[in-house]
């Protein structure tokens, strides 16, 4: 009984293997047919590039093509006409009216669309003052903030505050006010003397010959990224934000000494937002409409402020030349960063939509963040005196 059990077995394990021998065969005799086969592709494979249909994509679009290296060589006579925009790339700038006729709806915009669009292709202005000298010595930390010419008591407050510049726990720190221009246009009255003397005293002033407005901080920023690396590439860490801000520098500093090597080199830090898109709502200072942008934003962090190393200074200012400007700078900030294949990090001492009201006036509150936004010149003279005091404990 137990032999008869045995051969049956045996049987049946050779049918198997009979069985997938034969699969297996028919498989490879049609795996060598279809070697000599001519595959025909189901849809081509470089699909035909149709413009995008708002204006920011599509100069994106633009850009795209023009820095794609598979198409170098690509003859401009195949390009279609939209593809074969040189505005953005002229020099020097001026005034692109065809904007006129490509914007859908281009003339119902409001007057600061109109703007940005106009000039959207400028990217180099004048400097009119500068501190070749301010980084002579490569600093650890460079902050550079966001300003206005008529904002001298933030100014002031920053440089009583966190923003002093020297040697702070054992660490070089360099300041730097980043400016465009008050131009009579915008009812400014005419502070350029004052501006001069702020300047040649404190040696921390930085002002390009451009309208300085919410929609122009994206030029601040191109800007800025070409300063540091013509006068302050030795920077190891920048922290750059707005002027109504505090931010606790000795928190800053023990962040960064503590970062490991890889970790310090793709060091992008910040109140990150995700999940983000365009707001369509014409009374938000946010808003965009669809002939401008569509789509959703890359991660981004919040304007108020944010850290970085140098060496991510270094790659944002190549790739930007390839990022089409966008009128929020933060954003543009998140789509260069989208371009290297980084993504910001999000840490949670960047509170740059306050803190609790019941906190506020607890030193204790500040002493593990890194920037709280917003504060007026007054508060951050009272924060940095909390923190800087020896006797202060908190649990």
């Amino acid at each position: 009984m137990a032999r008869r059990r045995l051969k049956l077995v045996v049987m049946v394990i050779m049918m198997v293997n009979f069985f997938i021998f034969i699969i297996i065969s028919r498989h490879s005799s049609q795996d060598k047919n279809d070697l000599n086969k001519v595959r025909i592709p189901s849809k081509p494979f470089w699909s035909k590039l149709v413009p995008k249909s708002a204006y920011c994509n599509r100069q994106q679009q633009v850009l795209d093509l023009q820095n794609n290296p598979v198409l170098a060589n690509y003859s401009t006579a195949d390009v279609p006409d939209w593809l074969n925009d040189t505005s953005l790339t002229s020099y020097p700038c001026q005034p692109n009216f065809k904007v006129t006729t490509q914007v859908k709806e281009y003339n119902s915009l409001p007057v600061r669309f109109k703007d940005f669009l106009i000039f959207m292709h400028c990217r180099s202005y004048p400097i009119m003052v500068d501190q070749p000298d301010v980084c002579k010595e490569p600093p650890f930390l460079l902050l550079a903030v966001k300003s206005l010419a008529p904002h001298f008591d933030r100014r002031q407050a920053i440089r009583q505050s966190w923003g002093r510049a020297g040697v702070i726990a054992n660490r070089t720190v360099v300041t730097v006010f980043l400016l465009g221009n008050a131009t009579p246009g915008d009812h400014h009255p005419d502070l350029s003397g004052m501006l001069r003397y702020e300047s040649v005293r404190h040696r921390d002033i930085v002002q390009w010959d451009y309208r300085d407005s919410f929609f122009n901080l994206t030029v601040k920023e191109v800007l800025f990224l070409e300063w540091i690396q013509t006068r302050c590439a030795g920077a190891r860490f920048v922290f750059k934000g707005d002027d109504d801000v505090f931010v606790n520098t000795f928190r800053i500093l023990d962040f960064l000494g503590g970062l490991s090597e890889p970790k310090a080199r793709d060091l992008f830090v910040g109140d990150v937002i995700t999940n983000a898109g365009p707001h369509r709502d014409k009374k938000v200072k946010y808003f965009i409409p669809e002939s401008m942008y569509v789509g959703m934003y890359p991660p981004y962090a919040g304007g108020g402020g944010y850290l970085y190393s140098g060496d991510i200074a270094a790659r944002l200012h190549n790739v930007s030349r390839q990022v089409a400007l966008y009128p929020i700078d933060d954003v543009y900030t998140g789509m260069c960063l989208r371009k290297l294949g980084l993504a910001p990090e999000k840490h949670k001492g960047f509170r740059t939509f306050n803190i609790e009201e019941k906190y506020r006036s607890n030193p204790c509150a500040y002493k593990s963040l890194m920037l709280v936004h917003p504060r007026t010149p007054q508060e951050m003279i009272q924060i940095w005196a909390w923190l800087s005091n020896p006797d202060l404990k908190c649990q």
